[in-house]
């Protein structure tokens, strides 16, 4: 059960399509003054080293943050978006030199973008991760801010929502190891839509050949459909081989997306397969529905 080290996928392409989708819901969700609260019901350690430890061993960054940085250095000329340089100033921030030696995980990203009225909820069950996540949220300046759990985000989600300011956003990522993460997710979100229909919830995904994951999207489509909300649904493939010898391609499923979002994929996503696809079989999908 607690096999899974998010270390091992740090700066993957799967962590680059899900971090510049959260930057942008976070941005656009404090443009207004009233309190935010966060929820990450997934965090992880919270940073990451590129260099040493199961990041190195794995070598998923070579594919994603490393590839797109040099991809950057090499064409300064080139127009990037709007989304992927926010994305890549949330990263370089926590690198001082040209070098990238860490990979903030999403509690760090979110962590640097809290207002002083903004609060970030972050719930970690695995019993390493979650002595190195207390470890690290305590060296950031906005640790008076952010509340720890050790403890399984998908009984206890309900019990946060809605949050006082009636202004939220749940970021849900799981491993999909276990094949009951999907139902989990599923039973978990149509509870807190029932309690706080208008949070924004953002779902990350992995797109494999597994049956589960090959129906999650439809599922969670019925289940915004459901619940009258809107949504936007956006994948990024960076290869498309056999075997599956590692992730090829992941999602992001929003509810109740900001206007401006699907806006800004539509320029990052073309330009994210043009640097990060290995082949022809890299692609984007991105398509979203009113309510």
């Amino acid at each position: 059960m607690f096999s899974y080290r998010h270390a091992f996928h740090a700066g993957s392409h799967a962590d680059i399509l899900k971090h510049i989708v959260l930057i942008q819901l976070i941005r656009y969700l404090q443009e207004k003054e009233g309190a935010l609260t966060i929820i990450d019901t997934h965090a992880g350690a919270g940073i990451y080293s590129l260099s040493d430890g199961f990041a190195a061993v794995s070598k998923e960054a070579e594919g994603g943050i490393f590839r797109l940085s040099r991809y950057l250095h090499n064409n300064q000329q080139t127009e990037i978006t709007d989304s992927i340089s926010e994305y890549m100033a949330a990263i370089t921030a926590e690198n001082p030199s040209e070098e990238l030696a860490f990979y903030p995980g999403s509690p760090f990203i979110i962590a640097k973008m809290l207002r002083p009225q903004d609060r970030l909820k972050l719930f970690e069950l695995h019993p390493k991760e979650i002595d190195l996540l207390r470890h690290n949220v305590q060296q950031l300046p906005q640790n008076k801010q952010i509340d720890l759990y050790h403890a399984d985000s998908f009984s206890r989600l309900k019990g946060l929502v809605p949050p006082p300011s009636r202004r939220g956003l749940v970021l849900i990522d799981p491993s999909y190891e276990d094949k009951q993460d999907y139902r989990y997710l599923e039973s978990t979100l149509e509870e807190a839509l029932s309690r706080f229909a208008t949070g924004c919830y953002a779902i990350w995904y992995p797109i494999l050949s597994r049956r589960e994951s090959a129906a999650l999207p439809d599922r969670l489509q019925k289940i915004a459909a459901a619940h009258k909300r809107s949504w936007l649904q956006a994948e990024l493939r960076v290869e498309s081989s056999p075997g599956e010898r590692r992730l090829q391609a992941s999602g992001m499923f929003v509810l109740n997306p900001p206007w401006t979002l699907e806006g800004k994929l539509k320029e990052a996503l073309p330009a994210l397969v043009k640097v990060l696809g290995h082949h022809s079989g890299a692609e984007f999908v991105l398509k979203s529905v009113e309510a």
